[in-house]
């Protein structure tokens, strides 16, 4: 059998290649930044294990064999789903791995932007000492922190949130009242959540419902001097009418890990908004969440190719033994 990293940014030893225990795995790692690179390495494979490259419908199409495509990660838009199931192929994501780091970088980037810490910062290096005497910093107890989604990330944002002494609120219909107020946490409508939370954090998969959640509309919405948090997916946030939001003076800032396109362009108007912290998306990352998502993204590929049911799978297939014939 045959296995496909479509990407060298995640390296995989032979101790974590020992999930394919027991099978006979020729497994090999690509560049698959492109299209054309993909459809030259993939079309014979068993399996694929991805990163951030674009798994396509002419991608799909080409694969002649494969069974299972595993996403190194919680999210998984850049894989078509539609066309992997019409193929009877099993797409599966990690959804625990790091969702710790995840809910920590955003309490963080929440932190620093209240706290205004890069401009103290700046300060101190540029002349030895910065003005704290600035408007709008609060302590937590007299804040509201908001939720837009109350998954495994944003509950444990929750939790550090409470901690720390904010009043939660959050909007998600998956979850009922009764779990919310066992957080602490007191459900409210998406109008009620815009209009009340002087940090808005943002939990929610990039789908076409989602696109654009935080538009021009939606800030507007938003508390004057209230501050964006976004560890999710960049296709949530209108950029420019962000950097307007904040250029204006409506936001007090924002933390943002991830762009419409990453890296960002030269031109994103993000990059030019001092009250705006910015991170690479970066908050996945700590080395026990890199070592936790290599030994699940492989686990569960070789699960799928022994002929066992998966653990973590985005789709569902009905014929899973093999690929539909194309």
């Amino acid at each position: 059998m045959k296995v496909v990293a479509t990407s060298r940014l995640i390296s995989f030893s032979e101790h974590d290649l020992r999930a394919y225990h027991g099978l006979d795995v020729h497994f090999e790692a690509i560049d698959g930044a492109s299209e054309e690179a993909l459809l030259g390495a993939v079309a014979d494979a068993d399996g694929l294990v991805v990163v951030e490259e674009d798994i396509n419908r002419t991608v799909i199409d080409g694969l002649t064999r494969c069974r299972t495509i595993a996403r190194c990660g919680i999210g998984y838009d850049n894989v078509d789903l539609d066309a992997a199931t019409e193929r009877g192929i099993w797409v599966s994501n990690v959804p625990d791995a790091n969702f710790r780091e995840v809910a920590v970088h955003a309490i963080a980037l929440a932190l620093a932007v209240q706290r205004r810490l890069p401009a103290l910062d700046a300060g101190m290096r540029s002349s030895g000492w910065a003005s704290c005497f600035v408007p709008g910093v609060h302590r937590p107890d007299t804040q509201t922190f908001g939720l837009y989604g109350m998954g495994r990330i944003g509950t444990r944002v929750a939790a550090i949130a409470t901690s720390l002494g904010y009043h939660v609120i959050a909007y998600d219909p998956a979850v009922t009242p009764a779990e919310a107020a066992a957080l602490g946490v007191r459900l409210v409508d998406p109008a009620e959540l815009l209009a009340s939370s002087d940090v808005l954090s943002l939990h929610v998969p990039l789908l076409e419902t989602t696109r654009n959640l935080i538009d021009r509309d939606a800030l507007a919405q938003m508390k004057t001097g209230s501050v964006l948090v976004n560890v999710s997916r960049g296709g949530l946030v209108d950029e420019h009418a962000l950097a307007d939001a904040l250029r204006a003076g409506h936001l007090f800032g924002a933390g943002i890990d991830v762009f419409e396109t990453e890296p960002p362009n030269p031109d994103n108007p993000l990059l030019d908004c001092d009250t705006a912290i910015l991170t690479p998306h970066a908050a996945h990352w700590s080395e026990e969440a890199l070592a936790e998502l290599k030994r699940k993204v492989l686990e569960e590929s070789a699960r799928i190719l022994r002929g066992e049911p998966p653990l973590t799978a985005v789709n569902h297939v009905q014929v899973w033994t093999s690929p539909q014939p194309h």
